[in-house]
């Protein structure tokens, strides 16, 4: 399977709500897919990750915008370039399986070849290598309506590896299936990447999802992408308070900068202290600073204090027990701070001193945000109508 370059320019597109008013699904976005990444975007509902990828698709058509794949040029407004999905060798995956009742699992996994004409011999050793790709080899002859969700997902996921198109555009497609299937299709999902280097884009609002499959993440809001980078960039280092709290759980404690540094780093005045931290945008006056609960630790007598930390005093409102670790919520003046450990012996009221790490913390301007807006939306004009299960795999 050959990989292919995805390139997005300046795609924009309008939608009308309800009340008549106009909102940007998308705003002028641009980004690029390189040959053999997987692209997640993550974001809430409404922030336009979905139409962004039916643009890709060719299922959703921009106000304004290009759109390469491979090099080629499937969409240019400006041009008058629109390339139908059919011709745009793509696959993809939906929430909804698509699957055709009346077919086998075999002949649904083989419909895209069919329709392009592949002869049946080589139809025959494609669509069964892909079925012992996606590890349902054994149930070819039978019909959709015979097996499960997780099931049903895979025989999607074997059609989108049949083409061998190089492109795979992944509409939220986990969402409908329970979480120990879940997990087990995200493995399989990266373990077929691997095995075949496709370029993947990934459509999900589930941060678990996008941290686990994405070699990149772009975070959108309000059709616009906030912040691109790899999990471990996006999760460590937000670039605003919006993606701190959006991806993961943060300890959020307001405070105020009036320019003192010491070391490199913004002295920031709380109800906790004073504590130094990373504060990129410099801007005096009103800040949040924030933590991960991973980052902290409850110190035990025995253990010896770091140089690099800060150690605060406080009580335990509340433990949450969640499995493998516990949420620990220690109050320290006025801020809550939970702390994630494994420790099972702390208990409510007691008086406990944690730690973390200065590197650890980070701060951004303000204190809150405006939620999210999730208005329905209808779109302005009336969208050409295409048999979505048959165009995105041929």
């Amino acid at each position: 399977m050959e990989s292919r370059r995805i390139s997005v320019h300046g795609a924009s597109k309008r939608f009308v709500r309800q009340d008549k008013s106009v909102t940007n699904a998308l705003d002028d976005v641009s980004f690029e897919v390189e040959e053999g990444e997987f692209l997640v975007l993550l974001g809430p509902s409404g922030c336009g990750k979905s139409t962004l990828l039916r643009a890709i698709a060719g299922l959703e058509r921009l106000d304004t915008g290009s759109i390469e794949l491979g090099g080629v040029t499937v969409l240019d407004r400006a041009a008058k370039v629109d390339v139908p999905t059919e011709r745009r060798r793509i696959s993809m995956m939906f929430q909804s399986y698509a699957l055709w009742p009346h077919m086998t699992i075999a002949q649904n996994v083989a419909y895209p070849l069919r329709a392009r004409g592949v002869a049946r011999a080589d139809t025959a050793v494609r669509v069964r290598q892909a079925l012992e790709s996606a590890g349902i080899g054994e149930l070819s002859e039978q019909y959709p309506g015979q097996v499960s969700g997780g099931q049903a997902q895979r025989v999607a996921l074997a059609r989108a590896l049949v083409s061998r198109d190089g492109i795979i555009l992944f509409d939220e497609p986990l969402s409908n299936v329970d979480a120990k299937v879940r997990e087990q299709l995200r493995a399989e999902i990266a373990r077929l990447h691997r095995e075949f280097g496709f370029t993947a884009v990934y459509v999900t609002h589930d941060q678990e999802e996008a941290l686990t499959l994405a070699s990149r993440i772009c975070v959108m809001r309000k059709g616009k992408i906030w912040q691109s980078g790899t999990p471990e960039e996006v999760y460590d280092r937000p670039n605003t308070a919006y993606v701190a709290r959006f991806l993961g759980s943060v300890n959020e404690i307001p405070g105020r900068f009036d320019g003192d540094r010491a070391g490199g780093l913004a002295l920031i005045s709380t109800s906790v202290g004073q504590l130094p931290v990373e504060y990129l945008d410099g801007d005096e006056g009103v800040v949040t600073v924030f933590s991960r609960p991973e980052s902290w630790r409850i110190l035990s007598a025995t253990d010896a204090r770091s140089d690099a930390a800060i150690a605060l005093k406080g009580i335990v409102e509340e433990v949450v027990f969640l499995g493998s670790f516990s949420d620990v919520r220690v109050a320290v003046g006025e801020a809550v701070i939970t702390v994630r450990s494994m420790d099972r012996s702390v208990q409510i009221g007691q008086e406990v001193e944690i730690e973390v790490l200065r590197a650890s913390l980070f701060a951004h301007p303000g204190i809150e945000e405006a939620p999210v807006d999730t208005t329905p939306v209808v779109p302005e004009e009336t969208p050409v109508i295409v048999d979505r299960r048959s165009a995105v795999v041929l």
